[in-house]
């Protein structure tokens, strides 16, 4: 095995989460803050349950002063063809925090069955 590839595999986990993972760290309670990266609107007609709306464009000093940085924030849109997510991490990381980026996005969240809240949102599947 490639010492190469293996650093390269390991970083990528360090910086994504696919919505697996991030279920079962929410449900055990790891200090983790899912953060939806798109317009407030897009927020309002369906989101993560509990995620919290930071717009990529409004994420500065002053947006996230109330945000503790011993969290692990988990920054989502869309998913493929959305590049929100990157933008809200790439901004939180430049601020201090850490982050991971969620794998997929919304999409995939709920293509994994999982709820989602807002106008639009949908019920978790039975299995």
């Amino acid at each position: 095995m490639s010492s190469d590839q293996e650093n390269y595999y390991r970083s990528k986990l360090a910086y994504e989460m696919d919505s697996a993972d991030l279920q079962v760290a929410l449900e055990s309670g790891e200090p983790i803050v899912v953060v939806d990266g798109r317009s407030r609107e897009a927020y309002r007609q369906e989101h993560i349950p509990n995620a919290i709306s930071l717009p990529h464009r409004e994420i500065g000093d002053r947006s996230t002063s109330s945000l503790s940085k011993a969290s692990l924030y988990v920054c989502y849109c869309d998913g493929i063809g959305c590049n929100a997510s990157t933008k809200t991490a790439l901004k939180l990381l430049r601020l201090g925090f850490q982050v991971r980026e969620l794998i997929g996005g919304l999409d995939w969240w709920k293509r994994d069955g999982y709820e989602t809240r807002g106008t639009r949102g949908v019920a978790q599947r039975d299995e």
